[in-house]
């Protein structure tokens, strides 16, 4: 599934920038956030376009970057898991 992340002892994982999908391009900025950060930027999204209210680009660019959102959290989820249980 996504890629583990690596932590060191004492320290939160963080994803792998280099190679994830925001490390390029137009969300480059969501590698440096934070779990917290990510997850609550990602329910403003999805209120956003629940709300019905933005345009078609709008709505387009929205979903574009909740999808880098939820891949990022995603990793953060994985690395957690896997330092949980070990298989870091």
């Amino acid at each position: 599934m996504a890629k583990k992340a690596q932590a060191t002892d004492g320290e939160a994982p963080t994803p792998d920038a280099p190679d994830t999908p925001e490390a390029a391009g137009e969300h480059a900025d969501v590698a440096a956030l934070g779990y917290e950060q990510a997850r609550d930027e990602l329910v403003d999204i999805v209120a956003r376009l629940e709300n019905g209210q933005a345009g078609l680009e709008e709505s387009m660019r929205l979903w574009e970057r909740g999808e880098v959102l939820a891949a990022h959290c995603g990793r953060w989820l994985d690395a957690a898991e896997a330092r949980v249980t070990g298989q870091d």
